[in-house]
């Protein structure tokens, strides 16, 4: 069947494959708390999921000293990897990105985790091998920046007008708009429905299963 709209499919990682939204708040909280800074609210903590830990520190709690952000980073990776490796894949992902694999798509990663955290989560869920190319917050410049795209389509030799971004962020398709490829979202992830639709995606799932049946019929 020839392809319809798309040879390169990027996913985000965190509320998009992997069920980690609630984990990742709660670590944010926890940084702060073990500083004695303001803890953030659920909502403004998952709002900063997607950015680079740096970046996602100091858009957490703008208004502390500097100096404080470092840290913050260093307590959330502490809280983070004393759990991480109890997460897990929503269900059907592993089903959805094996099948887009085999159907011959070029498949990535673009995401906020480190390049360690990322390769970690990978092993953890025995996905090192399916994708093509991935790209982290630490190795280039962090979301909504066009840079994972444009650095994930010329490692892999395709074009942006033939790539999709798959993300529960704004972030994501943010990311997506700046960088000139089509963006996808997902609700069950850190941002809210409106805020992600307020950013035209070309399609919006409720789910795994919903997702990868839109990318079966139109991708």
């Amino acid at each position: 069947m020839a392809r319809k709209q798309f040879d390169l499919i990027v996913f985000d990682w965190d509320g998009t494959l992997m069920d980690s939204t609630s984990t990742i708040v709660k670590c944010i909280q926890a940084s702060a708390k073990d500083l004695g800074l303001p803890i953030p609210d659920n909502r403004t903590a998952a709002y900063v999921i997607g950015l680079g830990l740096m970046d996602a520190m100091q858009a957490v709690l703008p208004g502390v000293d500097p100096k404080f952000y470092p840290r913050m980073v260093e307590r959330y990776r502490y809280h983070y990897l004393a759990q991480d490796q109890e997460l897990s894949l929503f269900e059907g992902a592993r089903e959805m990105l094996t099948d887009l694999s085999q159907q011959g798509y070029f498949l990535a990663v673009a995401t906020g985790k480190s390049r360690v955290g990322l390769n970690r989560a990978l092993d953890t869920v025995k996905l090192l091998s399916l994708f093509d190319a991935t790209r982290c917050a630490d190795e280039t410049f962090s979301k909504p920046h066009p840079a994972m795209l444009q650095e994930l389509t010329r490692e892999l030799g395709q074009d942006l007008k033939r790539t999709v971004m798959i993300g529960d962020t704004t972030h994501d398709l943010q990311m997506a708009i700046n960088a000139g490829a089509a963006g996808v979202a997902v609700e069950y992830g850190a941002h809210g429905i409106p805020e992600l639709h307020a950013l035209n995606p070309l399609y919006s799932a409720q789910s795994i299963a919903q997702l990868h049946g839109w990318l079966n019929d139109n991708a």
